[in-house]
């Protein structure tokens, strides 16, 4: 399980993470010193070194990609406002707005993890919507709520106390750390619930064998 858990998140997190982390971290040091339009400079120009960097290498860019446009678009909320803890706004608000979709997505029944599963893994969406299947994903997806709940709220307290020391902390704490622990717990009870339902295993449903099943055994 273990071993299963590591290629897991591998899977996911794999490629340049710190491409995406080093941006801000440098905003946040350079601010402390110097001034917010230093800040800026500074992440944005971290952002393209890294992005030429890759793409000198052949390597894929789309961590790079993804820190350049986010510290465009966190840089412009500082600057505008004049205020270097609404560079975080941008990743307050999409923490935010993942708690609704979460939220919303069990209220009407069609659970967030059983779309994201179906969107990464190419598994037939039917195969989710089981009743012998589709709890494990409802109840992983309210795990969500909860997690994505507390990480907006954390983060939007220390925002509006213009607290920028604590956010960068909770920000850091609530980045790559808490994504893994949510990926593990995710796996971990996603596969033991979908053991304990009893439902076929996605092979199963695709070769539409009938029960007794075998059951999902790797991959939630």
């Amino acid at each position: 399980m273990f071993r299963e858990i590591l290629e897991e998140l591998n899977s996911v997190l794999k490629g340049k993470t710190l491409d995406a982390i080093l941006p801000p971290l440098l905003f946040v040091l350079v601010q402390s010193r110097t001034s917010l339009l230093n800040a800026v400079i500074f992440a944005i120009v971290l952002s393209l070194l890294i992005g030429f960097y890759r793409l000198s290498k052949r390597q894929g860019i789309g961590y790079a990609f993804g820190g350049l446009v986010t510290v465009l678009i966190a840089s412009g909320f500082a600057l505008f406002a004049n205020n270097a803890s609404n560079y975080y706004l941008p990743g307050i608000l999409s923490t935010s707005l993942l708690f609704v979709v979460t939220l919303v997505s069990v209220l009407i029944d069609k659970p967030l993890a059983a779309f994201v599963s179906h969107l990464t893994r190419g598994w037939t969406l039917a195969w989710f919507w089981r009743e012998d299947i589709k709890p494990a994903y409802r109840e992983v997806t309210w795990f969500w709520v909860v997690m994505f709940g507390l990480s907006a709220g954390v983060q939007w307290l220390f925002y509006l106390g213009d607290d920028l020391n604590a956010l960068v902390w909770v920000t850091s704490l609530f980045g790559l750390p808490f994504t893994i622990f949510v990926l593990v717990v995710t796996y971990v009870y996603g596969l033991w619930r979908l053991k304990n339902l009893g439902g076929p295993g996605i092979d199963e449903f695709s070769q539409n064998k009938s029960a007794p099943f075998k059951g999902q055994t790797r991959g939630f």
